[in-house]
């Protein structure tokens, strides 16, 4: 390992990332967390909008799910997006750039409440498929920190997919 002197960096240096993982591996697992992100970063917004847009009978009851899902999701981002720097990166941060990663279509209306429970359905299932793959990639790196945020995310989709479904049933 080298060492580094805070006396002989200026402001504009840029410190090499040295924690284990060669660059080309911390390029791939961070642009796949970055797909993560944006999936993720989609899902929140269309979330929030339908937490916003529901009615019908069961407002109630989608409206603070929707509330919970949205507020858990909005934590998740900051954790990926740092995950992201740690690995020596930007994290994306605009629509636009979230619109290019995404995997998930968002809405050009405001559906009904089934139509709201199968979109998110559909959505984190997509997120959940995005997650895994990049766990791949994290696993491949021996990049247990990523593949550990990755798992979380996993469980939390899948669980939420689950519910959603039984939603439909």
């Amino acid at each position: 390992m080298s060492k580094v002197s805070k006396t002989n960096v200026a402001k504009t240096d840029v410190i090499a990332v040295n924690i284990g993982i060669n660059a080309d591996d911390r390029a791939k697992v961070a642009g796949e967390l970055s797909k993560v992100l944006a999936d993720s970063y989609t899902l929140y917004l269309m979330t929030h909008n339908f937490h916003w847009n529901v009615t019908g009978p069961m407002f109630n009851t989608l409206h603070v799910m929707f509330m919970d899902q949205y507020t858990e999701l909005w934590q998740a981002l900051d954790e990926i997006a740092e995950r992201i720097r740690s690995l020596g990166h930007f994290a994306p941060g605009t629509y636009a750039e979230f619109n290019k990663l995404s995997s998930i279509e968002e809405p050009t209306s405001v559906p009904d409440a089934n139509g709201m429970i199968t979109m998110l359905l559909g959505a984190n299932e997509a997120v959940a498929r995005t997650a895994r793959a990049a766990f791949e990639c994290a696993d491949a790196a021996n990049d247990q920190p990523t593949a550990d945020i990755l798992t979380q995310r996993l469980d939390v989709h899948e669980k939420t997919a689950w519910m959603l479904r039984s939603l439909l049933a």
